[in-house]
């Protein structure tokens, strides 16, 4: 039985389609990925530079990758954080992380300005210690973490388990964090939106024409080349060009949604609200309540020998099953509830476990990813710090420490460790932290086993937070 992404079964009609490339073209900027870092660097050019001769160039289609795919949240932070700002001083932090919460409402602003219906809604996310009691210490060290790093009270805090009940009805829930500044939307809404405007102002979008090289000042393709002193690679967890194979690790996230829920079922969980949700678990949970009354529910990232990047948006009833019970488990006046869609992507995760912007003056070649599973609102911030640097145009952005200005990727992204290297440390994390899971939920504390997955664990998670 085939389960397809919802984001794209539940467009309103179908999408636009964009030609292939046919012929050699001559641009100012070429942009290799029709994703959220390639569309939003396309939109920021020609806010700059209306008269920039912009082509975007997608391998497959429209949101084929992991921009189309993922669990639809906004999120006004950043993996990897505080490796970079956690030996500033406050008030320094306290300016990146203002900077970062901002960007979920400038995003809501410019499709409020442009007329792009993408469900944008900030109804904040509620981070919950349920289903067992040891996610309450985890929860409030994250809490902590937070502050740590800069942001602000009014923005991240600690909900007492009265007022987590008047937001959604979790199992066994002891409370949470409630961050304000998250929106949840649709992702291919907003890629048909953004892409449509795009288009109207004459950037080129083409489809199915995948890249074969990219070198200074040339994007070959098997169509034809595209010459252009600019080249922007957005590609991130599908990324193969430049070299970057090593560099930027494919993780394999996966979710669900169920059929639309009933007053009554809504009426046992809660959500009114439509926060974002997830819990303190290690196997990383998230969801939303969409627009037409779904539960969109996504868990735990896998990685495969080799990295390679998925191309198949279904995934298998087991994955779908295992992301079916963490959710019923989370919401025990669910019931049985139709599962009807189930779908997968691929992030990006570099060594060095936090976001970058590379421009290389020198070539004109710039890349922006990393993400690390957070890359819906950060790839709008970098597409806008990576519009400024072509254009010259200094701003807040372009001092931000995860921008290299004059840099080689090579040597800022350091490459991963060779096969079966890498993959057998995924497996030892996902065993480890399998394990601590398992040793929570029986509420078991074994002496000296305990404590070690715990240290380790939680040194894994702070790397990609």
């Amino acid at each position: 039985m085939s389960h397809p992404c919802y984001w794209h079964d539940s467009l309103p009609a179908p999408p636009v389609r964009y030609p292939s490339l046919s012929s050699d073209l001559d641009a100012d900027v070429a942009i290799v990925g029709a994703g959220f870092t390639g569309l939003w660097s396309a939109y920021y050019l020609n806010q700059l530079a209306p008269s920039l001769k912009i082509v975007v160039l997608e391998a497959e289609r429209l949101g084929f990758g992991a921009s189309g795919r993922n669990g639809g949240w906004l999120l006004g932070s950043m993996a990897g954080l505080d490796r970079y700002i956690d030996h500033w001083p406050e008030h320094q932090r306290r300016g990146v992380c203002d900077l970062l919460c901002h960007n979920v409402d400038d995003i809501g602003s410019v499709l409020a300005r442009e007329g792009i219906d993408a469900d944008y809604h900030k109804g904040g996310a509620v981070y919950v210690a349920a289903r067992y009691k040891a996610q309450e210490r985890v929860q409030r060290e994250y809490l902590e973490h937070l502050h740590h790093i800069g942001f602000r009270e009014a923005d991240c805090k600690w909900l007492s388990p009265e007022a987590m009940d008047r937001i959604a009805r979790f199992r066994d829930q002891r409370g949470g964090i409630l961050q304000r500044q998250v929106a949840t939307f649709h992702p291919m809404k907003l890629l048909q939106g953004l892409a449509a405007r795009l288009a109207e102002r004459g950037i080129e979008i083409v489809e199915q024409s995948p890249v074969e090289a990219i070198e200074p000042g040339i994007v070959r393709t098997a169509m034809g080349r595209v010459r252009a002193r600019h080249i922007i690679a957005a590609t991130e967890g599908y990324t193969r060009h430049l070299g970057l194979k090593r560099r930027i690790l494919p993780i394999e996230s996966m979710l669900i949604a169920t059929e639309p829920l009933d007053e009554a079922q809504w009426g046992e969980i809660g959500l009114n609200a439509r926060h974002a949700f997830g819990d303190a678990s290690r196997l990383v949970t998230y969801g939303q309540r969409s627009r037409d009354n779904r539960l969109i529910f996504g868990a735990q990232g896998y990685y495969h020998f080799g990295g390679p990047p998925r191309q198949s948006f279904e995934i298998t009833d087991r994955h779908m099953r295992m992301r079916q019970g963490l959710l019923k488990a989370l919401f025990p006046g669910l019931g049985d509830v139709r599962v009807t869609h189930g779908w997968g992507g691929t992030l990006g995760l570099s060594r060095h476990f936090r976001p970058h912007v590379i421009r290389d003056a020198a070539t004109g070649i710039a890349t922006a990813g990393g993400y690390a599973g957070e890359g819906a609102a950060m790839a709008h911030i970098m597409g806008q710090t990576l519009a400024e640097l072509i254009t010259e145009q200094g701003s807040k952005r372009t001092a931000m420490p995860w921008v290299h200005a004059n840099a080689r990727h090579e040597d800022i992204l350091k490459r991963w460790e060779i096969e079966p290297f890498r993959w057998l440390s995924a497996q030892a994390v996902a065993a480890s932290y399998g394990l601590e899971e398992s040793l929570m939920q029986r509420d078991m504390n074994v002496p000296g086993l305990s404590p070690a997955l715990n240290a380790v664990n939680n040194a894994v998670s702070r790397m990609v937070e």
